[in-house]
């Protein structure tokens, strides 16, 4: 009995620390992402939005026209969606700045976002970029595109807005859960990181531009 009582307080203690720990991350996580200082002077190669959430291509774009790089990428487009589509949703402005907007169709998950951004940045032998997605996003964004582009330069651009949540108590828990969801994710990310080897980019990703140059076809398949 003993023996088994001191088991048992140690397995306590273990699990209490356990539990601190990752409140503690929780609370590091939410913090750092709400207050990360956005460095908005800085001009980068490329402009790099992830698909997925509200303001994320609007802000992308407000950010090419205001000239803080010379080219958007906009990574893990539906291959069902062409350009006119994309350009009537983005509006005018989208029309305007359609020559330096290109799509990214074979991303549909952060780590591919990483691998086929990397595979357009080494075409267009770029070295930075302004990394644009949702602000609880953002931190296994980070990680994914260190480990895929370790030698570029990655300003992060947090987008702060409600993804389509309802309003009162139901729209804080929903966000909330959204928040907590992706907590596990970039910790499982970051695990996963310690134990397995970098994942290899495709081949052959289909990179496609809004509006293609003189004699190509509008929509080439691969780069």
């Amino acid at each position: 009995m003993p023996r088994l009582t001191s088991v048992s307080r140690r397995a306590g203690w273990l699990a209490g620390v356990v539990l601190l720990l990752w409140l503690g991350g929780f609370v590091w996580f939410v913090g750092s992402s709400l207050w990360v200082r956005v460095d908005r002077a800085s001009p980068t190669d490329a402009i790099v939005v992830l698909t997925g959430g509200k303001m994320r291509l609007e802000t992308g774009l407000e950010l090419l026209e205001a000239g803080k790089a010379g080219k958007l990428f906009v990574s893990g487009v539906n291959p069902a969606v062409d350009r006119d589509t994309l350009l009537r949703a983005l509006g005018p402005a989208a029309a305007r700045e359609a020559c330096c907007i290109v799509l990214g169709h074979t991303a549909d998950n952060t780590v591919g976002n990483a691998l086929e951004t990397a595979v357009w940045m080494q075409q267009e032998g770029y070295r930075s970029l302004r990394l644009v997605t949702s602000w609880y996003h953002m931190h296994r964004s980070l990680l994914e595109f260190g480990r895929a582009m370790p030698r570029v330069r990655v300003v992060a651009h947090p987008v702060f807005a409600r993804d389509g949540e309802p309003e009162g108590w139901r729209g804080r828990l929903t966000a909330g859960q959204t928040v907590f969801a992706e907590y596990h994710k970039f910790l499982a990310a970051w695990l996963l990181h310690q134990v397995a080897p970098t994942p290899k980019a495709p081949a052959t990703p289909v990179i496609r531009t809004v509006a293609p140059a003189r004699g190509e076809t509008a929509w080439p398949l691969h780069l």
